[in-house]
């Protein structure tokens, strides 16, 4: 998993007491104001995890179907997610700069920074898988691998319970959707496998073969950025700082 600010945040638990106490006493009319400024903020990473869940299986369908203006209207929304994530950044700038969060809340907000950013690489996987969906629609008609459905399938289910562990803070919850990306690896080995045969049975269908295998390697990343949520959750639940996708 890649480094990031929340871990650094985790030796300022030392003085949490002290400053906490600050907080309260000093700045305890903020309180209010942060909950309802975090509230709307997880609301909004939320949001983008929806639209982003959606793109996936939009692109998912076009892939399937050979829709090609399904897999262009997912290339066109994938503006709207990089926008709201920018916005979610300003928020998240916006309230450091006015609440005085502590320790605790930092670590909280930069979490939902990090998720964000992990969405929005999402959506771009979701696009990549869009452009391929487009390609394979121009070539002669081939079924797509069934592992690739199920990948999609996963990856939309893993996301969803990840942005509920993710809001509710649940360790265990966090877990199991870590867990799960065992699952999209060995179904990504397996189109692997499937896509390398038929190559070599019928190279006349490469270009389908090669298409799908893309297809598979994004939902492959995508199921990985699903995996760093969750260690991000986990660490949140417990502050200590688990790989939990080897």
């Amino acid at each position: 998993m890649n480094d990031d600010p929340i871990r650094a945040e985790d030796a300022a638990d030392d003085d949490v007491g002290a400053r906490g106490g600050d907080h309260d006493h000093g700045h305890g009319s903020l309180r209010p104001t942060f909950e309802r400024a975090l509230d709307a903020l997880k609301d909004d990473v939320l949001r983008l995890g929806s639209l982003v869940e959606q793109a996936i299986e939009r692109a998912g369908r076009a892939l399937v179907d050979r829709d090609v203006e399904l897999a262009d209207q997912v290339r066109r929304e994938d503006a709207d997610i990089n926008e709201l994530q920018r916005s979610i950044n300003m928020e998240i700038t916006g309230i450091i700069a006015r609440q005085a969060p502590v320790a605790r809340d930092v670590r909280e907000l930069l979490a939902l920074y990090h998720a964000a950013a992990e969405l929005e690489r999402m959506g771009d996987y979701a696009t990549s898988i869009a452009k391929l969906a487009q390609q394979l629609a121009s070539e002669p008609e081939l079924p797509i691998l069934p592992q690739i459905l199920r990948m999609e399938e996963l990856c939309r289910s893993q996301l969803h319970a990840a942005m509920r562990a993710l809001v509710d803070v649940s360790e265990q919850e966090a877990r199991a959707v870590c867990l799960g990306d065992d699952e999209i690896d060995h179904l990504y080995n397996s189109v692997y496998e499937d896509a390398v045969a038929m190559m070599e049975s019928a190279p006349a269908r490469a270009r389908q073969a090669t298409h799908m295998l893309f297809a598979a390697h994004h939902l492959e990343r995508l199921g990985d950025r699903v995996t760093n949520i969750g260690e991000d959750v986990v660490f949140l639940a417990t502050g200590q700082v688990e790989d939990l996708n080897p």
